[in-house]
C-alpha cells in the first residue's frame, strides 16, 4: 500500500496471551454459541473485534488512578474529578454518572418521554430505541438519505436531514417531539461522522420550535477528529477546541464511557437543564446508585475523568483512526466490499453485496459473521436485520444495510492482528458461494441480537 500509516503512540508495558484454537474446535464452539459470535467464550476467540465497548486497554495513568479511588457512598472526590472533566473538555452544568450508557439513555427516556411521542434520530441505534419504545415514543430516522448506501462516498454521512425534521414537526407538531437524537458519530451508518454546520444547524431549528438536542455522544472523540480533517475553518484547531464548540449546540448527552472516554466500564448523562437534572437524579437513586456515583466505584470514575483528558490528545485519535482505515484499505484493495468511506471505530462488511444469494430473512450478516469466526477466531458482530428486531406489530425491520462490524478496540491490537483479519476476510470472500444462510430457531422479545440462536440451512 502507498499510503504510510502512523505506528502506535504508545509502547507496551503488560501483555495478555490470546487463545488459539484448531478449525475443528471453531466449528465446534460457533455450533454451540448458536451462530452468534455474542454466545461465543472469549477463550475461543483469538482476535477479538466484536465490539468497542470497553474493551480499551487502559494507560498506566489510569491504572495509577484507580489507586486512588474513594469509595465514600456519597460525595466520593472521584465525582468531582469526572464532574470537572465533563464541564471542562464538554461544557455541560451537570452530570449525572450511570453504569454505562444504556443507563443514561434509560434515565433521559423516563425524564423526557411520553407516550404518543416521537424521538427523531440520525439512524437508530439499538439500546437507544429500545429505551425510547419503552418509554412510549416513536423512532424516527431523520438521517440523510445517503447514509443508507454503503457505497456512497459522503465525507458527512451521520448529517441529519433538516427537511425531513421539519416534516416531522409538521405533522406532528414541535409539543410531541421531547428532543432530538443526535448521535456522534452514527454507529449504524458505518461509524460515520456529523458535520458542524450540520450540528449548528439542526440546534437552529431545533431552537426555533422549543425542542431540545441530546447527543448520544459515544463516538464523540471521533467525530471531532473527522471535522479536523474534512470541514472546512477546523483543520488548526485542537481536539478539545472541535469537542467544546461540538457540544455548545446540545442541550445535553448521554455517554457510554466505554468508548471515548478509555475505561471498561461507565457511563453518564450530561446536562444543561436544572429541571431535567433534578429529576435524572431522583431516578438515577433507583435505577443506578447515589447521583454521585451512580451504579460506579470511584475508582472507574477516576479513570474514566483521566481518560477523557487522554482522549482528546490528537496523536492518540489520529492513531486509533488510520489503524481502522489500515484494515479498511486492504479489504478494499482486495475487491471485498465495505461501508465506505471507512468509519472511525471499525470497518463494515457489506454482508448484502458480499453473499448476494442468502436473501435477508435468512441473515447473510448473522452468517457471515460465524463464519469468519469459524475460519480464522476473529469475532465479529451483525449489524443488519438482526439487530434491527422487529416492528410494533411483529414484522422484521428490513434495513437497507446489511452488515458485519469489525470494530476495533483502543490500543489493543497491531498493525500485524490487522493483517491476519484482513487476509481472513479476503480468504473467506473467495469462499463465498458455498457459504448458506440461517434460519432462527430462538428469539428473545427485546435486544434479540444478544442473545438470538439460529441453524444453518441446507
Amino acid at each position: 500500500m502507498d499510503h504510510k500509516y502512523m505506528a502506535e503512540p504508545y509502547k507496551v508495558k503488560v501483555v495478555e496471551p490470546i487463545a488459539m484454537s484448531t478449525q475443528q474446535e471453531r466449528t465446534e464452539a460457533i455450533k454451540r454459541a448458536g451462530y452468534n459470535t455474542f454466545l461465543l467464550k472469549s477463550k475461543e476467540v483469538y482476535i477479538d473485534l466484536l465490539t468497542d465497548s470497553g474493551t480499551t486497554a487502559m494507560s498506566d495513568n489510569q491504572w495509577s488512578g484507580m489507586m486512588i479511588g474513594d469509595e465514600a457512598y456519597a460525595g466520593s472526590a472521584n465525582f468531582y474529578h469526572l464532574e470537572q472533566a465533563v464541564r471542562e473538555l464538554y461544557g455541560f452544568k451537570y452530570v449525572v454518572p450511570t453504569h454505562q450508557g444504556r443507563g443514561a439513555e434509560n434515565i433521559l427516556s423516563k425524564i423526557a418521554i411520553k407516550p404518543g411521542d416521537y424521538v427523531p434520530g440520525n439512524m437508530y441505534f439499538t439500546t437507544t430505541r429500545a429505551h425510547q419504545e419503552m418509554a412510549g415514543g416513536t423512532f424516527v430516522d431523520i438521517i440523510i438519505d445517503e447514509a443508507h448506501d454503503s457505497q456512497v462516498e459522503h465525507p458527512f454521512k451521520g448529517n441529519i436531514d433538516l427537511k425531513k425534521v421539519q416534516a416531522l414537526i409538521d405533522r406532528v407538531g414541535a409539543d410531541k417531539i421531547p428532543y432530538i437524537c443526535l448521535a456522534v458519530t452514527v454507529n449504524l451508518a458505518g461509524g460515520q461522522p456529523v458535520s458542524m454546520q450540520n450540528m449548528r444547524e439542526v440546534k437552529q431549528l431545533a431552537s426555533k420550535h422549543g425542542i431540545k438536542v441530546m447527543f448520544d455522544a459515544t463516538r464523540c472523540i471521533e467525530n471531532a477528529f473527522f471535522i479536523k480533517e474534512r470541514e472546512d475553518g477546523y483543520q488548526n484547531k485542537t481536539i478539545a477546541e472541535i469537542v467544546k464548540e461540538m457540544f455548545s449546540y446540545a442541550d445535553g448527552a448521554t455517554m457510554s464511557g466505554k468508548k471515548d472516554c478509555l475505561v471498561n466500564i461507565g457511563g453518564f448523562l450530561a446536562l444543561n437543564d436544572e429541571d431535567l437534572y433534578q429529576k435524572a437524579t431522583q431516578l438515577v437513586v433507583v435505577y443506578e446508585g447515589m447521583p454521585s456515583y451512580g451504579g460506579l466505584a470511584g475508582r472507574d470514575m477516576e479513570a474514566m475523568a483521566r481518560g477523557m483528558y487522554e482522549s482528546v490528545d490528537y496523536y492518540y485519535i489520529k492513531h486509533r483512526i488510520e489503524q481502522v482505515r489500515y484494515l479498511g484499505d486492504k479489504l478494499t484493495q482486495a475487491g471485498v466490499p465495505i461501508v465506505k468511506p471507512i468509519g472511525g471505530h471499525a470497518v463494515f462488511l457489506d454482508a448484502r453485496a458480499f453473499l448476494s444469494h442468502i436473501p435477508q430473512d435468512q441473515f447473510p450478516a448473522q452468517m457471515l459473521a460465524a463464519k469468519l469466526y469459524e475460519i480464522s477466531g476473529v469475532r465479529s458482530m451483525e449489524r443488519g436485520i438482526v439487530s434491527a428486531g422487529r416492528d410494533k406489530e411483529g414484522n422484521h425491520y428490513f434495513p437497507k444495510l446489511e452488515l458485519v462490524r469489525l470494530t476495533i478496540p483502543r490500543r489493543v491490537y497491531t498493525y500485524a492482528h490487522m493483517d491476519v483479519v484482513a487476509d481472513a476476510v479476503i480468504e473467506l470472500y473467495k469462499k463465498r458461494d458455498s457459504i448458506p444462510g440461517l434460519k432462527m430457531v430462538y428469539e428473545p422479545p427485546v435486544l434479540r441480537f444478544f442473545t438470538s440462536r439460529f441453524e444453518p440451512l441446507k
